[in-house]
């Protein structure tokens, strides 16, 4: 891979020769001559690595060291130091730095720092590649509570005998996702997964579109058409939006579901097929019931297991995993490094209510992707209702000095001190829910006084 080097050093000789250097032997490099000209630079796109010299005009390296550590904690970052300045160099590795090199340095020294630093950024892509591949193949994430006890439901229906389950929920909590999670457990995974929404198709076709057509059935008929329900024979049949479902053809259905028959429209002859039908509707079918729009006899046929996606609302622990597992994978799909979060960010995310659930955060993870890519995320940026549950500082604050700074520091130790109870003072699984290494979140804590 071809990594990306920001030299930040006020020598601009060394940092010519060093950014032709690195350029010579396939690396990316650019460079900055002050640390307000670095972070400006990492505001606008993370680079895989930084070489940073101690000795800089205005702010101090150390000074750019403790606010990367702050604002972008897994970046790699190589002190340079003068000769004499060792002591410092070993201060700046404790205080997060990478490694450091003493001027002069060799460029092979320079070299090989950098191969393994390369190696290791390739190690942690790979491992969040195979961690988001493995929590897909499930489709569910969650450390939460519900989430855990909806993980053993799903397990137990999934061995079961059960042919008959209807999950409900909100739009956007993934009820495609337990279905699909269902059938890939089951004793059925290696026969067909086939899923209909019942709101996508006309009336007039539906009927079709599960059971299938005779050629000349209808207008548009030209050819004999094998409905879904045959498709799905030894699988499973998933009915999103059932609530859709027209009430002509629900007598037809529940015939189905009773017998295990069905007949194509305009066919004379009965086929049958065994089928586990699992459907989903974000409606209350005991109301649609009551209102005479659904078969009391269909509901109950259906609603043999009865399954309740949780909201995410109710899911305050998992949304740090699920933004992290979509930030890699939008990061991927779009080409780009991935974005970051600012803590007060990360705040207006916790406080808001996600009526999208789920959906409404990776649809949240795809724009800021696609607007800012690589960028740090600050709340600003974030559409206005993530805003409106967060009250705004005083104009005091805003125009005191140094209150700004103030105001970060104690929404960050809010946030920290929020996760560590959470977590019943587990300093590990706190850094997991904030989606930190455990590292980042303990240097996070000593900064602030609280480790």
């Amino acid at each position: 891979m071809r990594l990306n080097i920001l030299i930040v050093d006020d020598e601009k000789s060394f940092v010519r020769s060093l950014t032709f250097a690195l350029q010579e032997a396939g690396y990316g490099a650019v460079c900055a001559h002050t640390g307000e000209d670095a972070l400006s630079m990492l505001e606008r796109g993370l680079p895989d690595l930084m070489l940073l010299d101690l000795r800089l005009p205005g702010m101090s390296g150390m000074d750019v060291l403790n606010e990367t550590a702050r604002l972008y904690p897994d970046l790699p970052v190589v002190m340079i130091s003068a000769h004499g300045d060792t002591r410092a160099a070993v201060q700046a590795v404790k205080a997060g730095a990478t490694d450091y090199l003493t001027k002069p340095f060799a460029l092979d020294e320079l070299l090989h720092l950098v191969d393994s630093v390369a190696e290791r950024t390739r190690m942690r892509d790979e491992l969040a590649y195979h961690r988001s591949r493995a929590a897909s193949s499930s489709g569910l994430m969650g450390v939460s509570n519900p989430m855990q006890e909806l993980w053993q439901k799903v397990q137990r229906i999934s061995a079961s005998s059960a042919g008959r389950v209807l999950l409900l929920g909100e739009s956007g909590t993934g009820k495609a996702l337990v279905a699909r999670a269902i059938h890939e457990h089951s004793p059925r995974a290696l026969e067909a997964f086939v899923e209909i929404n019942c709101a996508a198709l006309p009336e007039q076709l539906i009927e079709a579109e599960l059971f299938g057509a005779e050629k000349g059935a209808y207008t548009g008929a030209h050819q004999k058409r094998t409905g879904l329900v045959a498709l799905a024979h030894n699988g499973t049949l998933f009915l999103d939006e059932i609530g859709e479902l027209p009430l002509s053809l629900q007598a037809k259905f529940l015939h189905f579901l009773e017998n295990g028959d069905y007949r194509p429209v305009g066919g004379g002859a009965s086929a049958t097929a065994d089928v586990r039908v699992i459907a989903a509707t974000n409606r209350s079918l005991e109301a649609e019931v009551r209102n005479g729009h659904f078969r009391e006899d269909l509901y109950f046929r259906l609603n043999v297991i009865e399954l309740t996606i949780p909201p995410l609302r109710d899911r305050e622990d998992d949304v740090s995993e699920l933004l992290e597992m979509f930030i890699e994978s939008q990061a991927r799909e779009e080409g780009c490094r991935p974005i970051t979060m600012l803590p007060e960010t990360l705040a207006c995310l916790s406080a808001y209510s996600w009526p999208g659930n789920v959906r409404e955060l990776r649809n949240l993870v795809e724009r800021l992707t696609i607007l800012y890519p690589g960028h740090l995320i600050r709340p600003h940026q974030l559409p206005g209702e993530f805003l409106a549950t967060n009250p705004a500082p005083s104009a005091g604050q805003d125009q005191a000095g140094g209150s700004f700074d103030q105001h970060v520091q104690q929404t960050e130790r809010q946030l920290l001190l929020g996760a560590l109870e959470k977590a019943g003072g587990r300093k590990g699984k706190a850094a997991e829910n904030l989606g930190l290494s455990r590292h980042a979140f303990k240097r996070r804590l000593q900064r602030l006084g609280l480790g």
